[in-house]
């Protein structure tokens, strides 16, 4: 499908073009809703704002017009990204995963370009997901002491993405052009203010409650031996509060490190069978 778009779109550098599809274009695992313990509010939200108007842009016209781009916000390591991924799988959408450094090029005027690039091919090859993850890097607020090239990237964004009001579900090419920008940061605050305005739909992802850490912790070691009873795992999650969902699975790794660890040099000569059970002196 990507060769097919190349040859379509036009007044597109065909080089750049490629370089969109190899670097940038994303093919990776896909994530499920039940893979991301809790965050419900969060799902239910991405579900109205983004997945159900992709699928069924027919129902979405007139007031019920989806927006062209929302914001994960919160705490690092909470599941932003994750969720991004989840929409994209569910969408059944391209999901075009970019950075600063993705579209910053060294040479003068590419990464103009670079960003015309990626938005056309994310109208063709609709519908698509232009995830920007640590937004605020990419389009951070203007001042006086900023380089050129970079104030010269950041209104090629915006101007690109003020472009797809035209491809939101109830316009004349809803089914063939069906782009959102999702983006995610740690730091809304810095993110410029005309950016920031195109955020219509805003997401807090909070630090994981009590149930969602219990449900996470019981994911992370389901196939990993252990000795940890129910009491001892609800013992964690009451230890763990203010762990990020990222916090839990380092966590949970090093413990699962604790019967190597306890070997020592024994465990080059220990059979697998009898390498000891995880447990709670591990964590």
């Amino acid at each position: 499908r990507a060769e097919e778009a190349l040859k379509n779109i036009k007044g597109v550098d065909e080089a750049l073009a490629k370089t969109i599809i190899n670097e940038i274009v994303d093919n990776g695992d896909e994530v499920f809703w039940d893979d991301i313990a809790g965050l419900e509010a969060a799902k239910n939200s991405l579900k109205e704002t983004v997945v159900y108007p992709l699928l069924r842009p027919d129902l979405f016209s007139g007031l019920r017009e989806p927006v062209t781009g929302m914001l994960l916000f919160g705490p690092p390591g909470t599941g932003k990204t994750m969720l991004a991924r989840a929409v994209a799988t569910q969408a059944k959408a391209t999901f075009f995963s970019i950075s600063a450094s993705s579209l910053t090029s060294k040479y003068l005027g590419e990464s103009e370009k670079l960003v015309r690039a990626l938005f056309v091919l994310a109208k063709e090859l609709s519908p698509s997901i232009i995830f920007v993850d640590e937004i605020d890097s990419l389009l951070s607020s203007r001042g006086d002491g900023e380089h050129e090239s970079s104030r010269r990237l950041k209104t090629e964004f915006l101007i690109q993405w003020s472009n797809l009001a035209k491809a939101a579900a109830g316009s004349k090419n809803a089914m063939d052009a069906r782009v959102l920008v999702l983006a995610a940061t740690n730091l809304p605050w810095a993110i410029d203010d005309a950016a920031r305005r195109r955020f219509v739909r805003r997401q807090y992802i909070p630090l994981p409650e009590d149930t969602t850490r219990r449900q996470h912790l019981g994911h992370l070691i389901r196939h990993q031996k252990h000795t940890l009873t129910t009491d001892e795992l609800d013992e964690l999650t009451l230890l763990t509060e203010g762990f990020s969902g990222s916090d839990l699975t380092a966590l949970a790794k090093d413990a699962a490190m604790g019967p190597l660890r306890s070997l020592g040099d024994a465990l080059l000569t220990t059979d697998f069978e009898k390498i000891r059970a995880m447990g709670l002196e591990d964590f």
